[in-house]
């Protein structure tokens, strides 16, 4: 098909009566997505999604030609994290609690589960629930596969007696486990070929950081290389083009030599699980992740998250010609793969350039490519701010790419207020597309400037070997080097800036009121750290060995020599409350198990010793992610409120 003709049939609800012009409240930007998850059935014929109300979820099921709804329950509160087919009648669910196992000795962290839903009977079975001896929680995921006996759900579980970690082979009937491959804690990953059985695995050893492959020899496996990784280890992911070829993440020095474009270094080969032969993968460029065919799970290409959106690249003609296809549909939109049919004829995208986000089926043997899903259907499309590729210069001279998110109906900046939204991580990246967090705050009239400062993922190893050590020193000042060209270009009021962020970000938040100064008219914090040698220390505490590999990789990138070195004392905000210099706001959610809500409260503690002007919110029941949609809600409330009380808008422009 040379060119899909659009027949836009939006889902039924999505959208009645005219579009509002008005400004939309906060609580739309807050809210979380309409659509959780969507994933197209083998044949293309089906179609399942999360539909959220509040933080009400909904598994719904769909016979796409018809509209019928097959299946439509409430599963409540939960965070879902995955939704995948087995077969064409049954549906996996994955979601996670935030809990603890006192009787077993494991602290408060992010537990996964998973359900099957049997579409002909409408019962729902707990993966792993009736499997003596094993807890009912998901260890690495699940894999499905299409095997000679049928489709097969495979999963790790714990063992409470002996502390085995075995791949169980799950009955979609019952949810019962039948440990198929004995597993251990220092079973790193596993690859399973087309039939279900393990014909690669790999082992780390903690301590030591030692990793090894192990490849098929006779009845058994061989361990056929090893590499010493304190931090950056190998990885194993998935079979490769050939069923009998695995993909290997490596740093292989005597292979290939020579710059590579990676962040890392480590390069992406197809390993023969027969011969133990490496091939480096032909891939333009390396690939931030892998796309894979919906049937046979072999790999058929890659995506690469560029300045304006993801490319893709395919090895396999069929997927090519289709997704150029796409491309050209959509041009200048830079559509991301959500899910395809087993045949390639029918494609599930997301596309949320210029809008708040629209799931299309492309369908190439009706030449249609209809909305199927609004993300944020109370934001249309005139009220979503423009987003602009920035680059600047750093004060050394470093580039620095990022994105200046503009309020709506802006076209020419001229002396806005700014909001500096920096990421978390931070070896992770902003990216082109709809926000909710900056198109929240661009509602309210603010300019919002994202860098990916040095230490950011996406622009080589170079770049982000460039952060290791710069914690609190350029990491932060590419930050104040972003508003100061912004302010040169004037498109910013440099008297009216103010820096927001989570996680890393929160820590750059309160890094900008303590270590770079007189930038800031105010921060606002959420579920950020505080005090840098506790966070390490709690690493160590976690994993009851102050030598592991979490530990190892947080030192270098703050720049600790040893553990607990006591140089990070003096790139800890808590420990530098008296040099504040404007109001912070620290949000923090009570269940964050990744940064926990005691460096916000050390920090709120050490402001007022200090006599600094400090807020605390405390956000019931939320995780790190801000996973629910009243806590999110919340956060943008107080977060604006603070912004418009300490960085007032120009109430001409737009009303809170």
């Amino acid at each position: 098909m040379a060119t899909i003709t659009f027949v836009v049939a939006m889902v039924a609800g999505m959208f009645t009566g005219a579009v509002r012009a008005e400004t939309p409240p906060l609580a739309a930007y807050g809210a979380s997505p309409a659509i959780d998850h969507m994933t197209l059935s083998p044949s293309g014929e089906l179609i399942a999604r999360i539909e959220v109300v509040n933080d009400a979820r909904a598994l719904v099921v769909t016979r796409i030609a018809t509209r019928q709804h097959l299946f439509a329950a409430s599963v409540g509160e939960a965070k879902v994290r995955d939704l995948s087919w087995i077969g064409e009648g049954r549906v996996l669910i994955v979601t996670s609690e935030t809990q603890s196992i006192h009787d077993l000795g494991v602290s408060r962290t992010e537990l996964f589960y998973g359900m099957i839903l049997d579409l002909e009977t409408k019962s729902l079975v707990h993966v792993l629930r009736q499997t003596p001896d094993v807890l009912a929680t998901l260890y690495g995921g699940a894999s499905v596969r299409k095997t000679a006996q049928g489709h097969a759900v495979f999963t790790r579980g714990v063992n409470v007696i002996n502390g085995q970690i075995n791949l169980h082979r799950i009955n979609l009937e019952t949810g019962r486990g039948r440990s198929v491959e004995s597993m251990d804690r220092d079973t790193d990953d596993y690859v399973l070929d087309g039939e279900g059985e393990v014909i690669a695995f790999s082992r780390y050893l903690e301590r030591s950081g030692r990793w090894s492959l192990h490849l098929p020899s006779g009845r058994g496996f061989r361990e056929t290389w090893t590499v010493d990784a304190l931090v950056d280890t190998p990885r194993i992911i998935g079979m490769g083009r050939t069923p009998r070829t695995i993909i290997v993440s490596a740093d292989r020095p005597d292979l290939i030599s020579g710059d590579v474009d990676s962040d890392t270094g480590i390069l992406l080969f197809e390993v023969n699980v027969d011969t133990g032969e490496w091939t480096r993968l032909p891939f333009g460029h390396h690939p931030d992740f892998l796309v894979r065919h919906p049937e046979s799970q072999l790999l058929i290409g890659g995506g690469r998250t560029e300045e304006d959106g993801v490319r893709y690249e395919f090895s396999d003609p069929t997927a090519a010609r289709r997704w150029s296809s796409v491309e050209r549909a959509f041009p200048g939109k830079r559509p991301s793969l959500v899910s395809w049919s087993d045949s390639l004829k029918q494609i599930l995208v997301f596309i949320d350039s210029g809008e708040s986000g629209l799931y299309r089926l492309v369908d190439f043997d009706a030449g249609v490519a209809d909305v199927v899903g609004v993300a944020y259907p109370k934001i249309p499309t005139e009220q979503v701010g423009v987003v602009r590729p920035i680059r600047y210069a750093a004060a050394d001279g470093l580039e620095i790419d990022g994105y200046l998110t503009l309020p709506p109906g802006v076209v020419t900046p001229l002396k806005l207020p700014l909001v500096v939204l920096a990421h978390g991580g931070p070896a992770s990246r902003d990216v082109a597309g709809f926000d909710w967090w900056a198109q929240a705050l661009a509602s309210r009239g603010y300019a919002v400037l994202q860098a990916n400062f040095r230490g950011s993922t996406g622009y080589g190893r170079a770049f982000l070997e460039a952060g290791y050590g710069e914690w609190g020193r350029k990491m932060q000042t590419d930050l104040s080097d972003g508003i100061r060209w912004l302010a040169a270009e004037g498109a910013i009021d440099a008297d009216r800036v103010c820096i927001v962020g989570a996680s890393y970000g929160g820590y750059a938040a309160m890094a900008g009121l303590t270590l770079d100064r007189q930038v800031y008219r105010c921060g606002v914090s959420v579920n950020g750290v505080s005090d840098l040698r506790r966070m390490v220390d709690r690493e160590a505490w976690r994993q009851g060995e102050r030598n592991n590999q979490t530990v190892r990789y947080w030192n270098r990138f703050m720049g600790a020599a040893r553990f607990n070195d006591r140089a990070l004392d003096a790139l800890s905000p808590t420990l530098l409350a008296d040099k504040a210099d404007s109001p912070l706001l620290l949000i923090h959610g009570e269940d964050d198990t990744v940064v926990p809500i005691e460096q916000s409260r050390l920090m709120a503690a050490a402001l007022r010793r200090a006599g600094k002007p400090v807020e605390m919110v405390e956000l019931p029941g939320e995780d790190h992610w801000l996973s629910r949609t009243d806590t999110r809600q919340a956060m943008l409330r107080e977060t604006v409120r603070f912004l418009e009380a300490n960085n007032p808008v120009d109430p001409k422009r737009t009303e809170p």
